[in-house]
C-alpha cells in the first residue's frame, strides 16, 4: 500500500516573538497564544535556556544569532507561512489573548497594518522615559504618514504577502518605526486599537535603561530622517501598431497592444505596493482605465529614448533618491525594489542598475538625482542594442559613483521572451493575458 504524504496547512496566524533571555515569561505568554496559531520564537542569542523551554512548550523556534530587535521580527517574518502575522514581546507585558484586538481589522479587510496602542494597567507598567519618546515619535509618526497612532507599540498584525514587499532594511530597533513608515509610503491602511500593557517579566533590554531608550530613539531618527523614493515609470500607451510591434506576428496588433496594457499595469500594480514619496507615470500617450490611482502622470519629451530617459529624472523632487523602470519586465519583484530603496540598505549608493537580459538595463536609479547627472549618464549611450548596459555602466563608473546592482530581467520583445516571463511570474495580468494568445493564436509554437 502506497503511503501518501501531504503538506500540512499553514496556521490562520503565525505570532512571531522575538527573544532575549525571556525564561521567566514564556510558559506563561505561550499558554495564552489563541488556540489554532502558531508561536514562533525567535532566540536572539539567549542563555537563560530560552529556546530549549520554548520548544518544549510547542512553539517553533528560529535561531537569529545577528543582535537586534529588527533582525529577530524579520527573522520571524520571513519562517512565517500563515497569510496574516502578528508581531509582540515576549516578555509579559502584552497579553497573546488580545491579540484578536489587532488581527481582526486585518482578516475583516478595514485595514492593512493594526498596531496596539498601550493601556498601562499600573504606575509602573510603562516607565516615564519610555513613554515620553514614544509620545513624541508618535507625533512626528502623525506628522509624517498622517496615520491616527499614538503608540510604535511591538503588539501589530498584517498580511505576510504585505509586510515583505515593505523590503524592511533596519534590523535594530528602527525596524517598528520603518515598517510603519514604509507601510504609510506603500498606500496600506493603517489603525489602532487598545491592548493592555502590564509589567514585564525581568529587565528591557531597551526601554528598561535610559542608554537603551536613547539607542532606540536614535535608530528612529536615522530612519525618520530617510527621505521616501520616488518611482518612475517610463511608457508607451498600449495603443495598437504602436507598442510590442516585434510580437507581431505570431500576434495581431491588437494582441500585442493588449499584452503591453497587461504588462503595463502589473509594473504599475507592483510599484504600487513599494514605498515611494512619489509615483510618476512618463507617458507617450494617453493614460487609460488601466492607470491605477496613486499614479501622477507626465508627458514625454521630444527626441530619441537617450533624451527622454535623462528628462524623465528632472521630474523627480529634489532630496530623494528616484528609481526608473520600463514597461516591459512585468516579472519585476516589490520586495526586491524596496528592499534595495530602504533606508538602511541605501547607505552608501549612488546609483542602481537593473541589467536586461538582451544587453540593455530595465532599471536605473540615482540617489541625488539631478537634470544635469541624468543628462550626463544618458545623452548620447545607443539604446536597443546588445552594448547598451556595458555602456551605461562606463558611463556610471566614470562619473565615480558607487553602483548597486538589481537583479537580471528579461524584456518582453518577443513571443519566447513572452512566454519566459509569463512563466516566471503566472499569477499577474500579463502571464494571463499570454495565455489568452496562446490559446487563439498557437503563440507558443512561436517560441521554440
Amino acid at each position: 500500500m502506497s503511503r501518501v504524504t501531504t503538506t500540512p496547512p499553514p496556521p490562520p496566524v503565525d505570532v512571531v516573538l522575538p527573544c532575549l533571555d525571556e525564561a521567566g515569561a514564556l510558559p506563561w505568554v505561550l499558554a495564552r497564544i489563541p488556540d489554532g496559531w502558531r508561536a514562533i520564537v525567535v532566540d536572539n542569542g539567549s542563555t537563560d535556556g530560552s529556546a530549549g523551554l520554548a520548544r518544549s512548550l510547542g512553539a517553533l523556534v528560529v535561531d537569529e544569532p545577528r543582535r537586534g530587535f529588527g533582525a529577530a521580527c524579520h527573522a520571524g517574518l520571513l519562517a512565517a507561512t500563515a497569510r496574516t502575522v502578528c508581531f509582540m514581546d515576549c516578555d509579559g507585558s502584552l497579553d497573546p489573548a488580545q491579540l484578536h484586538r489587532v488581527v481582526t481589522p486585518v482578516t475583516d479587510g478595514s485595514a492593512d497594518l493594526v498596531l496596539g496602542r498601550r493601556r498601562p494597567t499600573t504606575p509602573g507598567a510603562w516607565p516615564l522615559h519610555a513613554r515620553l519618546a514614544n509620545r513624541v515619535l508618535a507625533r512626528r509618526l502623525r506628522a509624517h504618514t498622517g496615520a491616527p497612532l499614538h503608540d510604535l507599540g511591538p503588539m501589530r498584525a498584517a498580511r505576510r504577502e504585505r509586510l515583505l514587499a515593505l523590503g524592511l532594511g533596519d534590523r535594530r530597533s528602527g525596524y517598528p518605526l520603518e515598517m510603519v513608515l514604509a507601510a504609510s509610503a506603500a498606500g496600506m491602511r493603517i489603525a489602532e486599537r487598545d491592548v493592555a500593557y502590564r509589567p514585564r517579566a525581568g529587565r528591557s533590554k531597551v526601554t528598561g535603561t535610559l542608554r537603551g531608550t536613547r539607542q532606540a530613539v536614535q535608530d528612529m531618527r536615522a530612519v525618520l530622517a530617510a527621505p521616501a523614493p520616488t518611482l518612475l515609470v517610463i511608457a508607451k500607451a498600449p495603443v495598437p501598431g504602436r507598442v510590442k510591434t516585434r510580437l507581431t506576428p505570431p500576434c495581431t496588433p491588437e494582441q500585442a497592444a493588449s499584452l503591453a496594457e497587461a504588462a503595463l499595469s502589473d509594473t504599475l500594480r507592483v510599484l504600487g505596493s513599494v514605498p515611494a514619496g512619489r509615483r510618476l507615470l512618463v507617458l507617450d500617450g494617453e493614460p487609460g482605465r488601466w492607470l491605477p490611482p496613486g499614479w501622477e502622470v507626465a508627458p514625454q519629451v521630444p527626441g530619441g529614448l537617450d533624451v527622454r530617459l535623462a528628462a524623465a529624472f528632472a521630474l523627480a523632487p529634489a532630496g530623494a533618491p528616484a528609481l526608473l523602470v520600463g514597461m516591459d519586465t512585468p516579472q519585476l519583484s516589490a520586495a526586491v525594489l524596496a528592499g534595495q530603496l530602504s533606508p538602511a540598505a541605501r547607505a552608501g549608493a549612488d546609483a542602481w542598475y537593473g541589467p536586461a537580459r538582451d544587453g540593455g538595463f530595465w532599471a536605473l536609479g540615482l540617489a541625488r538625482p539631478s537634470p544635469g547627472l541624468a543628462r550626463r549618464l544618458l545623452t548620447g549611450v545607443p539604446m536597443s542594442t546588445p552594448r547598451t548596459g556595458a555602456l551605461l555602466l562606463e558611463r556610471l563608473a566614470q562619473a565615480g559613483l558607487t553602483v548597486r546592482r538589481l537583479p537580471a530581467l528579461t524584456d518582453v520583445d518577443t513571443a519566447r521572451d513572452a512566454a519566459e516571463v509569463a512563466a516566471l511570474a503566472p499569477a499577474g495580468a500579463f502571464a494571463a493575458r499570454w495565455r489568452e494568445v496562446e490559446a487563439v493564436t498557437g503563440a507558443a509554437g512561436a517560441t521554440g
